[in-house]
């Protein structure tokens, strides 16, 4: 089976796991996560991208906040005698946005881990893929963190830049891939309406998992092969 979840920014590792383990979820099974792991909350979502790196069926396709985390990792290089010519004004303008929008508690954690984790940390998220496409039961998709920006049905997905698959902000009325269900997160339901809130939006091309778990809801665990939802509340 095939399960998707996105977004989660700090939400409680031993949460997750809970969540895995209502599913049913065992190691035949594979599951992706649709970006954003970490920021905002608890440890800024260290504990689940330190189980990452060692759980071989399951898979971190890479959100904005992870991109801005790699474009932050000089926090973590060693101070050098050339410290203040190579800390630019560009580097400082990148860390106080990324600390503006949550970073600040995943930055906390990640000081407290050796070197070498923090490297094997940053390593795995510049392996992470922008997207991954599957079959399952005979139907295509694609799993993305923010949805298709610039949208051309023509376009195949490796025409599309890192900024359309990380920063789209779709629209209820947008239209993808018609024979491709395309499965991304980035942008909470609730934004869509009140009625969205809490609710996975699925339309004929495309599905928004996102539930907001950034800001204090609860993530809902998608399983590909039924659609069936799962949440622990």
């Amino acid at each position: 089976m095939n399960y998707v979840i996105s977004d989660l920014h700090g939400y409680p590792h031993e949460k997750l796991l809970a969540l895995l383990d209502k599913a049913g979820f065992s190691d035949s099974d594979f599951l992706y996560i649709l970006g954003d792991v970490v920021d905002r909350n608890g440890d800024g979502g260290v504990a689940t991208l330190k189980w990452l790196l060692y759980q071989p069926n399951a898979q971190l396709i890479l959100g904005n906040h992870e991109a801005m985390l790699l474009a932050c990792s000089f926090v973590f290089d060693e101070i050098r005698d050339d410290f203040e010519e190579t800390f630019t004004a560009e580097k400082l303008d990148s860390l106080q946005r990324y600390m503006a929008d949550g970073g600040d508690v995943t930055l906390k954690t990640m000081q407290k881990l050796s070197r070498d984790e923090q490297q094997d940390i940053l390593d795995y998220l510049r392996d992470c893929p922008l997207y991954e496409t599957l079959v399952v039961d005979g139907k295509d998709f694609v799993l993305v963190h923010a949805g298709l920006g610039d949208f051309a049905p023509e376009k195949r997905m490796g025409d599309y830049s890192a900024e359309d698959l990380l920063w789209a902000w779709p629209e209820l009325t947008d239209r993808y891939y018609d024979d491709v269900m395309t499965v991304f997160g980035h942008t909470p339901t609730l934004s869509f309406g009140d009625e969205y809130a809490d609710k996975i939006i699925k339309t004929p091309t495309w599905c928004a998992i996102d539930m907001g778990a950034g800001f204090g809801r609860e993530p809902v665990l998608l399983r590909l092969e039924d659609m069936a939802e799962f949440r622990l509340e």
